[in-house]
This record gives C-alpha cells, structure tokens and sequence, in this order.
C-alpha cells in the first residue's frame, strides 16, 4: 500500500528543470532510496515533498491526501519528518535536551503554563519516551553530553531520535551515514530497519551504496532531474542506464 505518491512533479529555478515530471511511489513500512549522481535533483525533489520548495508543477500525494505545496510545519503535522545531510541539533543543549524540546509540549501554552498538574505528568512522560528511543538507538549512555561534544555518527543517530519523539509516519533523511565510520553506519541502518518493522516508512538519500544496499527495498536512481531506473536493488545495480550514468557522472 503506497504511502507517498508524486505525480509529474517538477520544479524550475532560473527555467532550468531541476525536476521533470517526477513519479515516485513508497510503499508503507519500507525502506526506499533514491540515488543519483551529484545535481540529479534528489535533494531538490525531497525538499519539495517536504514543502521547502513549492512545484511548478505536479502533485504530492501522502496517505492519498494532497499535500501538495504545504509548508514544511503542515507537512510535519501530516505525520512527515525531515533529517538533514548535516545534522542541526542545539549544540550546547544535551542529548536528553534535544530530544525533549522536539515535542510539542502543554505547559508551553500560556493557560496550560499555570496549571501545574496539568503538564508535570507530561513531561515526565516525554522523559521517559526520550530515554527509550535513546536506549533504542544505543547512545542512552550520552543523555547528558552536549550535542557539540559528539561524533558525526553520533549526531546523526540524535537527528534520528529526534525525529522518532514526533512519532511519525514516515522519515525522509538526506544522507544519514555520509561521513559516518563504516561499523557505525550499519548500526544506523540496522536501526532503520528495525523501525521499518514498527511501522515507520523511510525515504533514504545516499550515496554510500556499498553500504545501504543491503538494507533497502527498493530503488529509485534519478539523473537531470528524471527518474530513469527504478526496481529492486540488484536489478537497479545492472540496470545499463544505471551504469552508463554513474560513469559519466550524471
């Protein structure tokens, strides 16, 4: 059962179409990658999904709802989140802090704010919720390092957990093991793959194939802001287009 469905989606800056006429369709409780080789509009097209940029043309489809051209805000209230190719955590604030403030909070209403009781036992449970996610992910022993102080595998593992305080649908995530230590970002696939199983959807950016291949159910490779393969993995890797494509570099 598809989850999210773009159809002829495009999008033109300076009459260059950076993405012409794009149908993508994810299937709920999957892992989906697009790749493509540098300005293949991979980055724009999830943008555009998410609402940063609005099409020119075309539609966005999510649980057969329109979303298309909301703001990113709606677009998250639609049960979609974002993760970013470099992770933005509040760097001084802790791990534990960082996943507490991505939830929406009573006592941040003013009437809310003076009813004591009203919030306490909320954020007690946010405490709690944070610090499973945590243990889940494998970095509860970080709960209260400032975000500065960790690795880049470790950011991206917070930009995760973050994500999951939301409860989402489904995550789309921009190179989540760029930079990462090979042990590492299968660690972070892994988890992926264990959320997939919990009924989270994911669209994967990446371009470390050697390493996500193995985890994803399907593929989607795009080139001048087309898509021009699509199908299993193994079928996408010996695909001709594929390779002729990725050895002349888009």
């Amino acid at each position: 059962m598809k989850i999210l469905r773009t159809k002829s989606l495009s999008k033109f800056f300076d009459g260059l179409k950076a993405l012409n006429r794009v149908d993508i369709d994810v299937e709920r409780e999957t892992l989906t990658l697009i790749i493509g080789p540098n300005g293949s509009g991979k980055t724009t097209f999830i943008n555009t999904v998410c609402g940063f940029y609005k099409p020119d043309e075309g539609k966005v489809y999510f649980e057969d709802k329109d979303i298309t051209g909301l703001s990113p805000n709606k677009v998250y209230k639609h049960g979609i989140v974002r993760t970013f190719q470099t992770p933005q955590p509040l760097k001084k604030m802790t791990v534990l802090e960082n996943l507490l403030i991505a939830n929406v909070h009573r006592g941040e209403k003013v009437l809310n704010a003076l009813r004591y009781s009203t919030w306490l036992e909320q954020e007690d449970e946010f405490v709690e919720k944070a610090f499973k996610i945590l243990e889940f992910l494998k970095i509860d022993h970080l709960w209260d390092r400032e975000a500065y102080k960790l690795s880049g595998g470790q950011l991206k593992l917070l930009e995760v957990g973050r994500a999951l305080m939301t409860n989402p649908k489904m995550i789309i995530t921009d190179e989540p093991v760029a930079g990462v230590a090979p042990a590492l970002a299968h660690e972070i696939l892994d988890r992926f793959v264990e959320l997939r199983k919990r009924g989270i959807t994911f669209l994967i950016v990446e371009h470390r194939l050697d390493i996500v291949m193995g985890y994803v159910d399907f593929v989607y490779v795009m080139a001048n802001g087309q898509v021009i393969s699509k199908g299993l993995p193994e079928e996408v890797l010996n695909d001709p287009k594929v390779v002729e494509v990725y050895l002349r570099g888009g």
